[in-house]
């Protein structure tokens, strides 16, 4: 369940500070990376600000934000500025062509297919085109992982263009239901650029 601009991947850039006595420790401007368990509650209060006041539902609890950032943060990024994190993603592996319940919790080591379960922005930096942003580097780096071979999320229907946008196709309704809400389930085929991991640094 996922809600809501592309840029290459870079290394994280560093803002420098003048030298005066001594040297001063300053936090990257801007930097992209994986998530820890120790990021976990700000993951979690950015997820629920976003998600409450939308569905009153959110994908993941705390302790399920908690669960995949220590079986498989590899499979998250996060966007921090100044130090902040505002906005992420956490994904999972699955091994099978659909989606089903256990998908919500369970993380597959030997799957090939990575589950976006969450991508959530901080409400003062929406509207900025970074749910967007995020998603194109996420995509970047799943290319980079030789056993994933596609990409699979399920969004309500209010937000299936934002994310043909970034290149998922419909595969159809999603058999998970929440409450009273219904999803469409989105696929993205990772292994179909391959060209694009010979030449992306991999």
């Amino acid at each position: 369940m996922s809600v809501v601009s592309a840029v290459p991947f870079m290394k994280p850039v560093h803002m420098r500070s003048p030298v005066s006595q001594g040297r001063r420790h300053t936090l990257p401007a801007s930097e992209f990376r994986s998530l820890s368990p120790e990021d976990a509650i700000s993951v979690f209060e950015i997820e629920r600000e976003a998600f409450i006041s939308v569905s009153g539902e959110c994908p993941l609890h705390l302790d399920e934000v908690r669960h995949f950032l220590t079986l498989c943060p590899e499979l998250s990024l996060g966007w921090f500025e100044e130090g902040r994190l505002v906005a992420f993603i956490i994904g999972s592996l699955w091994d099978q062509e659909r989606l089903t319940l256990d998908a919500l919790t369970l993380h597959k080591p030997h799957g090939t297919t990575v589950h976006i379960h969450v991508l959530a922005v901080h409400r003062t930096f929406r509207q900025q085109g970074k749910g967007s942003i995020l998603m194109w580097r996420y995509l970047q780096y799943l290319r980079c992982l030789p056993y994933v071979r596609r990409a699979v999320l399920m969004c309500e229907d209010f937000l299936v263009p934002f994310y043909q946008k970034s290149g998922f196709k419909v595969q159809g309704p999603s058999e998970i239901t929440v409450g009273p809400l219904t999803f469409i389930e989105m696929f993205y085929p990772v292994r179909g650029h391959a060209f694009m991991r010979r030449n992306s640094g991999c």
